[in-house]
């Protein structure tokens, strides 16, 4: 039986061998993708600070122009608005005055011809008009 344990001791070794092998494998494979990690990170950094914080303070700038320029305009349509508001109830009132003028003025003429065409129907009914038989004998 010694020939058939010290057989098996010899491979528990090599297991026990192998298996301190594949820890150190698995930690070595770790601290490596570890440091790889890091140095990615520090490259994405230095990327952010070297290009993308540039980018970003263009960025902003143009979009701090872009919402002055927008109050601006909001300012000035505004500003259009109320003076074309203004003008057309300037136009609405002219044109009301002038309508109220016209019709004050133009009133005593038309009540004028009213009754002078009045007058002159009347006229014309109250003339004797001739007998139908007289008419017809010319």
């Amino acid at each position: 039986m010694e020939g058939s344990l010290s057989t098996t001791n010899l491979l528990l070794g090599i297991m026990a061998v192998v298996s301190i092998l594949e820890a150190l494998l698995i930690v070595g494979v770790g601290i490596g993708g570890w440091i790889l990690y890091r140095r990615a990170m520090d490259l994405v950094n230095g990327l952010e600070q070297r290009q993308v914080a540039p980018a970003m303070a263009r960025v902003n700038a143009i979009l701090d122009d872009v919402k002055g320029v927008t109050e601006k305009v909001k300012e000035e349509t505004e500003r259009v608005d109320y003076a074309i508001r203004t003008t057309i109830d300037r136009v609405d009132d002219t044109a009301d005055r002038l309508r109220a003028n016209v019709q004050a003025k133009t009133s005593r003429v038309v009540g004028l011809i009213r009754g002078m065409r009045v007058a002159l129907e009347q006229f014309l009914r109250s003339r004797p008009q001739p007998p139908a038989s007289a008419a017809g004998r010319v």
